[in-house]
């Protein structure tokens, strides 16, 4: 390096900032923007025999950059490389890992950027190196192909987490030292918690401030100021591991003992929702469970919708029904019973509907809820992360802190669980659509 370049480096990655905005097309510019000399010493991958590198950090600490070019490096490197892209889902998968800010498309350039084949799922690199993206919401899919390497994002987010990261496993037979790089912020899902333990993974925690240089300035001020000290501060921002809050209704550890991969045939079938109160605001929950002919339930779907207006959230209510054959609509009144009604009407919800209203605080409904759960009589079938974040926020005697602004999702699993596992709930009179 010149000695100019590092008087610039000795002005820490502000000044480095600054100056690479006036001259990024000159030399000195260019080898500034080299990754080998802007990453951080924690973005660097670790030295040693490693199967698994786990990047477990807070929102903006520069997780996908990293995991992009450590797969651009590879990839250049290597023509023979097979890479497995895995996303929450598929849109994740290209919105982020491939087309977005840090993705692969944006970080490479010259004559080494690949193409990207969208319709068949791929990137290949003018050396014949070719990453395949694949959902983690559709484990199948990776059976089959072969991989060298693989890069997975955000898979505490991973409905069918252990599913997939196993299936992928299967996959990473080709060359001597098959490894994966995950990266994602930090929920107590099965599959996160399991890696913590395994031998073989190497875990690099950072925090959203780690990246101050590279984020805007009023975006951490504003966190910093709502979030600071918070349990949602302290997973999104400082990448802790938040795994159980004192006092919370429900334990991780009962919905894990009982999680099923398959539903068996189910006698009856209830959808709960809770409305939002407006448009654009919280969730619309809707929570799908079911019974056994043995009286054990089942939550079988999560198909919460956000941001949509009445006749949008009323219609993934009709669709939910529709997929899951579902006996009854089970739905919080409190926010316009006649409101509800309608809207389910107009979207064509032609089974029995019954409107609860809300006559006690969320903690005390949903108390009776979480003791089927301590005794074992509830099952997941696979993992539902947003829901069972929200069941786990419930406060014995009260109140709510959990990760998101209102427990939607569990408040429509708690209306369903009622209605199938705990007798007659007040309701408004019930009425049926034809």
């Amino acid at each position: 390096m010149t000695s100019e370049a590092e008087r610039i480096a000795l002005q820490g990655p502000e000044y480095i900032r600054a100056y690479l905005e006036k001259h990024s097309t000159d030399e000195l510019g260019r080898q500034f923007a080299d990754w080998h000399f802007t990453r951080r010493p924690e973005q660097i991958p670790p030295d040693g025999d490693w199967r698994v590198w786990l990047i477990q950090a807070g929102r903006g600490f520069g997780k996908s950059r990293t995991g992009a070019e450590w797969v651009r490096e590879r990839a250049e490197a290597d023509g023979g490389l097979r890479i497995a892209l895995v996303g929450a889902t598929l849109n994740e998968a290209r919105q982020i890992m491939v087309e977005g800010e840090s993705g692969l498309m944006t970080i490479s350039q010259g004559n080494a950027r690949p193409r990207f084949e969208s319709s068949l799922r791929r990137i290949i690199w003018p050396n014949g190196a070719m990453a395949t993206l694949y959902s983690a919401a559709e484990p199948e899919s990776l059976r089959g192909p072969e991989h060298n390497i693989a890069w997975c994002d955000e898979i505490a987010k991973w409905e069918n987490g252990i599913a997939a990261w196993d299936m992928l496993a299967m996959t990473l037979r080709m060359g001597d030292a098959p490894q994966i790089v995950a990266t994602t912020t930090p929920r107590p899902t099965a599959l996160f918690r399991r890696l913590l333990n395994e031998s073989g993974v190497q875990v690099t925690r950072g925090r959203s401030e780690d990246n101050r240089a590279n984020v805007a300035t009023n975006w951490l001020t504003v966190m910093r100021q709502t979030y600071a000290g918070t349990r949602l501060g302290r997973q999104e921002l400082d990448g802790e591991l938040i795994d159980q809050i004192e006092g919370a209704l429900w334990n991780r550890d009962w919905i894990e003992a009982h999680r099923v991969e398959v539903a068996p045939a189910l006698c009856r079938v209830v959808i709960g929702v809770d409305p939002p109160a407006g448009v654009g605001g919280d969730a619309c929950g809707i929570v799908v469970v079911g019974t056994c002919a043995q009286g054990r339930a089942y939550v079988i779907a999560d198909e919460s919708v956000s941001g949509k207006t009445p006749e949008g959230w009323a219609r993934a209510v009709a669709n939910a029904a529709d997929i899951w054959r579902a006996d009854r609509v089970v739905a919080e009144a409190n926010n316009g019973g006649k409101m509800v009604e309608s809207v389910l009407q107009g979207a064509g919800v032609a089974l029995p509907l019954t409107l609860v209203h809300a006559a006690v605080g969320k903690s005390a409904r949903a108390e009776p809820v979480a003791a089927l759960y301590e005794r074992g009589q509830v099952s997941h079938v696979g993992g539902f992360p947003a829901l069972e974040d929200e069941l786990c926020g419930y406060i014995s005697g009260g109140g709510y802190e959990g990760s998101g602004r209102s427990p939607d999702r569990g408040d429509a699993l708690v209306w369903a669980m009622k209605e199938l596992m705990l007798g007659k709930i007040r309701a408004v009179p019930r009425v049926r659509f034809l």
